[in-house]
């Protein structure tokens, strides 16, 4: 078998998927991209095309390695992920030769569902606090057993007790309002100063995190490090991280005790399995990154399956639906319980009407392009999103 052809298109809202075609008709399927940098990352998987046409797709590591260490430079979010979506397209393509989903070539599954949390949209009310509580509640009534919010921006370095306090009623609203049985993770996005981190954690220990995300950059390990001491709640990361070098320094600073890599971005199927078997071994535990479309879904679904020391998978839970793969994949992913149960296709358990998607993405008009929000501070400098 021999790789033929790659092929890709831009999806709305800002999602790009990769399709490699081979000589004897079996297709793989990826999602190579950065959020913002869609069109980047299309060039750079093109960049890799030559290392890969005419080589049998099977041979799935000595291609990783050749895509990863080819170039004399290594990393870096551009090519991780044209390396993860091409390593998506290639597991895909073996289960489906060997007829057997991903998960039972990489050890075999351990469990029979996925528990997934969900994004919290606001809800209809005109009280920030009431709103967000009422989206949290719509989440749970869904049946998700876990939701996950965001600390509003921008922040700045120093911040008033009254803006500290707001972000601790936010939480104590959706807490009163969800129980005790539901757990509420924090989204920090990596855009809040250390000493501030510190003081809006202590303000919503009371009620009880089931972790916080990114309180800090990932480059500010040291920091982050310091925090995980500071409080009990378990601290995540590792969206913007790439390959196990990348996480390497975390685990030895036991940094995080929940380490969220993208597969799209970290290095693929290979490479995030690495980078969790790693983390297995300092108690650490997995919760894939995905706010991205279906086929990354299918990637986590598939390492999710077989990996012990998975946590619990992020879905952006659209309201379209189409993050679960409506309008994309044939067969959508389906939320049960607040669980999605294990795929049992062959490869990623998912197929596309890949010409009728290319027809309905070039009628959309859609190029590629979604820009990183861009925010500002009270004095007109720049404010990370």
């Amino acid at each position: 078998m021999k790789i033929t052809t790659l092929k890709m298109v831009h999806v709305p809202p800002r999602w790009l998927l990769l399709r490699v075609e081979t000589d004897e008709g079996v297709v793989g399927y990826g999602e190579p991209i950065v959020e913002g940098r869609a069109r980047t990352v299309e060039q750079a998987v093109r960049e890799l095309e030559p290392y890969l046409i005419g080589h049998d797709p099977r041979r799935i590591e000595a291609i990783w390695q050749r895509l990863y260490k080819g170039s004399f430079y290594r990393g870096g979010p551009i090519l991780a992920s044209a390396v993860s979506g091409v390593d998506h397209a290639l597991w895909d393509i073996k289960g489906k030769w060997l007829g057997a989903p991903v998960y039972e070539l990489i050890g075999g599954r351990v469990r029979d569902r996925i528990a997934c949390y969900a994004h919290v949209a606001t809800g209809s009310s005109d009280q920030y606090e009431i709103a967000v509580a009422e989206g949290a509640e719509a989440r749970v009534q869904e049946g998700f057993s876990a939701v996950k919010l965001g600390v509003p921006a921008p922040m700045a370095m120093l911040e008033s007790p009254e803006r500290i306090e707001s972000v601790a009623r936010v939480f104590a609203a959706v807490r009163d309002r969800v129980g005790p049985k539901t757990g509420i993770a924090i989204d920090f996005h990596g855009r809040v100063a250390p000493t501030l981190a510190r003081q809006i954690i202590r303000a919503i220990e009371p009620y009880t995190p089931l972790f916080v995300e990114e309180p800090v950059l990932a480059e500010e390990l040291e920091a982050m490090a310091d925090i995980a001491r500071f409080t009990h709640i378990p601290i995540a990361t590792g969206e913007r991280m790439y390959t196990r070098w990348g996480f390497k320094q975390l685990f030895e600073q036991r940094a995080a005790s929940i380490i969220q890599p993208d597969p799209s971005h970290a290095g693929g199927i290979s490479e995030t399995r690495r980078i969790a078997a790693a983390a297995e071994t300092y108690g650490i535990g997995l919760a894939p990154h995905n706010p991205l479309g279906p086929v990354n879904l299918a990637v986590c679904l598939q390492i999710d399956a077989c990996t012990p020391n998975f946590t619990i998978q992020e879905l952006a839970g659209r309201e379209d639906g189409r993050d679960l793969g409506v309008g994309i994949i044939r067969d959508p992913f389906k939320i049960v319980d607040g669980s999605i149960e294990v795929p049992e296709g062959p490869g990623l358990g998912i197929d596309i009407d890949w010409d009728d998607l290319v027809d309905r993405s070039k009628s959309s008009g859609y190029d590629g392009s979604w820009e990183t929000p861009q925010l500002e501070y009270a004095d007109g400098s720049f404010a990370p999103w």
